[in-house]
């Protein structure tokens, strides 16, 4: 039973975090669905507080980001720091007794938010209990990735372990700070003061959680697919510390119409601007050397949607900028076009990239895709489906935007906005059939026969 459980086979935890963020991923969906369905006809939804879009948004939002991306991130980490180190992981027993343990808090996020037990804020709505539990996985996951790293083999630290390393220490401590876990009872601080913390957390759940294992990922696989090697490894160095440097301060710039000290507004919109660097440091790393090399991408479908989602973090990064500047703002604060970009940071990059990895790295633990047709079926419909829901909400956020600033009552831009929440739910449907496709895939790759030798602990392509 232990061994079944706690298993010590080398790369068994990182399966099982693929399984959970496969499951997660679709729940998570489902949850948005339904709430797009809301917006659309809420008569369709049984009239219980569990279905109400206050619950279900929040519920939606976080068990995708917990349950789905920070899964496959860490069933990823858990292979690719002994990979690029040479070495074994340090404790897998604990990496198995991780993924139980994470799974039971998982499941207490839906059970507390669909009930109304909330703190109320942005991305940070969990009660205390479940911001304590999420504290405690990620800092079993930093110690195994930081005692796998003190047994190395490999002198030189590849990117990816810097990017991961550094990831791991960024979420202890922006989520911490961001959930005000030292005040149990309310989860937060006072007046805007509070909201300041708010969006330092808010906006670096990308920037700082999200952003550092998707593009240590991205930095693993898109050089290992097209076997090239990065443009330039010290490039990669400078692209980390900028972003530390650049993305602590711009979360601010979402309270620009708030009463805040004006030298911070201008901080978050300066380094808001110059998020630029860094996420251009990291595209010509990964872009330059494959130029000729596109058909090596196309060919895998774990590298072509790690690919797809280093293209939707280029658009994000060009639009979020562009978003921080008061005059922009003007038009779209508060609107839906904030919240297609918000679906394009977390799904489009963080998500592409998290299920090309689940995918890229399953044959390298010594599981064949199940069916790479499917694979194949999934990452259209889930492109169309992002693409879709990207561009009605735009629109809609647009329109929401030039209304309100030429005056026009709410009940006057409400039909104009029923056609694109169409859109967006059909849009939904492809995302939920997408998921259901993956969960599928993933299940049935890993619960048949084992067809390789297992992880490989070679030396990456590591060098320009």
């Amino acid at each position: 039973m232990i061994d079944f459980l706690f298993p010590d086979e080398p790369g068994s935890a990182s399966r099982r975090f693929f399984m959970t963020a496969s499951f997660w991923l679709l729940v998570g969906l489902t949850f948005g669905l339904l709430g797009a369905i809301v917006m659309i006809a809420p008569d369709l939804m049984p009239a219980l507080a569990p279905f109400s879009f206050g619950r279900l948004r929040p519920t939606h939002i976080n068990v995708l980001i917990f349950g789905f991306l920070l899964s496959a991130y860490f069933g990823g980490l858990l292979y690719v720091v002994p990979a690029v180190c040479r070495t074994r992981l340090s404790y897998e027993r604990l990496a198995n007794f991780a993924v139980w343990y994470w799974n039971v808090v998982l499941l207490s996020i839906p059970a507390a938010l669909l009930h109304g037990w909330t703190q109320g804020r942005e991305y940070a709505e969990m009660p205390w209990i479940v911001d304590i539990g999420i504290l405690v996985a990620v800092a079993v996951l930093a110690f195994l990735v930081f005692t796998t790293i003190a047994r190395r083999k490999e002198n030189l630290l590849y990117v990816s372990v810097w990017y991961i390393a550094g990831g791991l220490i960024w979420t202890f401590f922006v989520f911490a700070v961001g959930n005000v876990v030292w005040n149990p009872p309310t989860g937060s601080w006072f007046g805007m003061n509070d909201q300041i913390l708010m969006w330092f957390y808010g906006h670096n759940v990308v920037g700082l959680v999200v952003t550092p294992q998707a593009i240590a990922l991205a930095y693993f696989i898109i050089p290992r697919a097209t076997r090239t090697p990065l443009y330039s490894h010290a490039l990669s160095l400078f692209g980390f510390w900028a972003l530390i440097v650049m993305y602590t301060h711009t979360g601010t710039h979402h309270l620009l119409q708030a009463p805040v000290p004006q030298w911070l507004k201008v901080i978050s919109i300066v380094n808001s601007i110059a998020l630029i660097i860094p996420v251009f440091a990291f595209l010509t790393n990964v872009w330059l050397p494959i130029k000729d090399r596109f058909g090596r991408i196309y060919d895998d479908v774990g590298a072509k949607m790690v690919f797809t989602g280093t293209v939707w973090y280029f658009i994000t990064c060009l639009q979020g900028p562009f978003h921080s500047l008061p005059s922009v703002q003007r038009v779209t604060h508060f609107t839906q076009w904030v919240v297609a970009h918000a679906h394009i940071a977390l799904f489009g990059f963080g998500g592409f990239i998290a299920m090309g990895a689940i995918y890229f790295l399953l044959p390298l633990l010594g599981r064949e895709i199940y069916s790479k047709r499917l694979a194949n079926m999934q990452y259209w419909l889930m492109l169309v489906g992002l693409t879709g829901l990207f561009l009605s909400l735009t629109f809609a956020g647009l329109i929401q935007g030039e209304g309100w600033l030429n005056g026009e009552v709410v009940y006057r831009l409400l039909p104009e906005l029923q056609r694109y929440f169409l859109v967006r739910g059909i849009s939904g449907v492809l995302l939920v059939i997408g998921g259901g496709l993956f969960i599928f895939n993933v299940w049935m790759t890993l619960l048949r026969k084992k067809s390789g030798a297992g992880p490989a602990l070679t030396k990456e392509v590591v060098t320009a």
